[in-house]
């Protein structure tokens, strides 16, 4: 193993390539922790915020970004992994406050490593663990989604919506997905949607075409500023979990929940942590896709140095699915 390794390094908030690549010394793992040869990494909304400076106070400069990495155990001091052994890490304050995933190495808390065995290729690896974990946590602890149920997703293009709609579809449910934008229709159908609905800022009465009484459940993902007509798209007792802020925006101003939740409808919220994936739920998911039954909604993958463009991209909304980097 080399003294040195690349990754890329954020100074301070800024504009995509404020993201420099650079010469680092590769970390030492302490007992406890986990050195992880990076071979692929899923890109986030999550680092897009760390860049512009809408992350928190948690988050400290200079960083190396990356909330999630791909790759294999280099070194783990306190033996809860085998060298070589392959792993996914996320979450637990990865690329926040401490260098994340945006490197040739990085060195995690064991408590966020999940092991599999996989001989499906890196890119696609690395797209899985933190959509997997925040679809699958979506469904399960936000919505107690149940086969047969029918599901909103509102933002739908994007990579956890469509891990979602491929999760429920595995589940059994009716799965209803929007994009605001005709032309990437295609991408919905190709994962198994069953309806694709144009959001013009009023879903509501599209669903309710389809749903007189409105859907079970329905997951959000754009923000704050698309909940209202999510809510009303949902029958009573059914349930909305607030997982995601394409949007950017994530408070209510003034919020008053009578005049803001329909009558009987549920509001849920959803963000979580390597330890809501079990690790035979993520193995079943790669297993799946190595058979053809299951599909990863890759968008695009760049190589390590192209980590400005990735972000440029990113925040555009140039592709759909999850865009992935490379060592």
């Amino acid at each position: 193993m080399t003294e040195t390794m690349r990754a890329v390094v954020l100074d301070a908030p800024g504009p995509p390539d404020a993201l420099v690549v650079r010469e680092r010394p590769v970390p030492v793992p302490a007992p406890g922790q986990v050195l992880i040869r990076v071979h692929a990494f899923g890109l986030n909304r999550s680092e897009l915020h760390t860049r512009l400076g809408l992350a928190g106070p948690d988050v400290t400069f200079p960083r190396v970004p990356g909330i999630e990495a791909t790759g294999v155990v280099a070194a783990c001091p306190g033996g809860e992994f085998l060298v070589g052994q392959q792993v996914m890490a996320m979450m637990g304050g990865m690329g926040r406050s401490y260098d994340g995933g945006y490197a040739e190495y990085t060195v995690v808390p064991a408590s966020q490593v999940l092991p599999f065995s996989s001989g499906l290729d890196w890119a696609t690896l690395g797209a899985v663990p933190e959509m997997l974990q925040t679809a699958h946590g979506s469904l399960t602890v936000g919505l107690d989604a149940r086969p047969g149920q029918s599901l909103l997703v509102r933002g739908g293009t994007s990579s956890i919506g469509l891990a979602t709609a491929v999760l429920a579809k595995r589940l059994g449910m009716t799965v209803l997905s929007t994009t605001r934008t005709p032309a990437r229709a295609e991408a919905l159908q190709a994962v198994g949607v069953d309806a694709v609905l144009v959001d013009d800022g009023a879903v509501a009465p599209q669903v309710r075409e389809r749903f007189p009484d409105g859907v079970d459940a329905a997951l959000e993902l754009v923000g704050t500023p698309t909940l209202p007509d999510t809510l009303r798209a949902v029958r009573v007792h059914g349930t909305v979990c607030f997982t995601g802020m394409l949007s950017n925006q994530w408070t209510v101003p003034d919020f008053y929940p009578n005049a803001y939740l329909p009558r009987g409808v549920r509001l849920a919220a959803y963000s979580g942590d390597a330890g809501d994936l079990p690790a035979d739920v993520l193995q079943g998911f790669l297993d799946d896709v190595a058979a053809g039954t299951a599909v990863v909604p890759t968008g695009h993958v760049y190589r390590l140095a192209e980590m400005a463009q990735a972000h440029a991209d990113m925040e555009s909304g140039r592709y759909s699915g999850k865009l992935v980097g490379t060592t």
